[in-house]
């Protein structure tokens, strides 16, 4: 994962964070723990598995749900 302090990306499947927009709801990783958390210390979610897209099965719903839509999702999910 790469975090060049304005977007988090998960390289498999180039699920992006917008940290400039997150509000820190923390819906995200209610929705999809399995790729992404809330870090309290910052007050932001990021994307923690690099692979979870592919088996997890929710990106697209934590997408969805998003309410300031901070997560955007490119590539095949393999669905």
């Amino acid at each position: 994962m790469e975090d060049n302090g304005r977007k988090c990306y998960n390289s498999a499947m180039n699920v992006t964070v917008d940290q400039d927009t997150c509000i820190g709801c923390g819906a995200c990783a209610e929705i999809c723990p399995a790729v992404f958390f809330l870090d309290e210390a910052v007050g932001k979610s990021r994307v923690i598995d690099p692979d979870a897209c592919e088996y997890a099965g929710c990106c697209e719903a934590a997408e969805e749900n998003c309410p300031v839509e901070a997560i955007s999702i490119e590539g095949d999910s393999g669905f």
